[in-house]
């Protein structure tokens, strides 16, 4: 039987922070290592391979939503796929 491990963190940041956070996220992937933690939970995971990436904007009205999933398999990876790309303008 499979464990799961979640961790969730969600709280109103201002762009300076978030920025840092991006920041070490990327910083995460180049070492091979995201470690993820908060007020005693943790969690560490290993990217590898190809990584399934989706990114959804919305705006409605005076909202706005930006949202970033990155997901993989530690095994079974389909390296067949091919990698599409993505263009951020700011």
């Amino acid at each position: 039987m499979s464990v799961e491990k979640k961790f969730v963190f969600e709280s109103l940041q201002d762009s300076e922070t978030i920025r840092r956070f991006l920041n070490s996220l990327v910083d995460g992937f180049d070492s091979g290592k995201i470690s993820l933690s908060t007020n005693g939970d943790e969690i560490e995971l290993i990217p590898k391979g190809l990584l399934n990436f989706s990114v959804k904007a919305k705006r409605k009205d005076k909202n706005n939503k930006i949202a970033i999933k990155i997901s993989w398999k530690e095994s079974c990876r389909d390296e067949n796929q091919t990698a599409k790309t993505i263009r951020v303008n700011s």
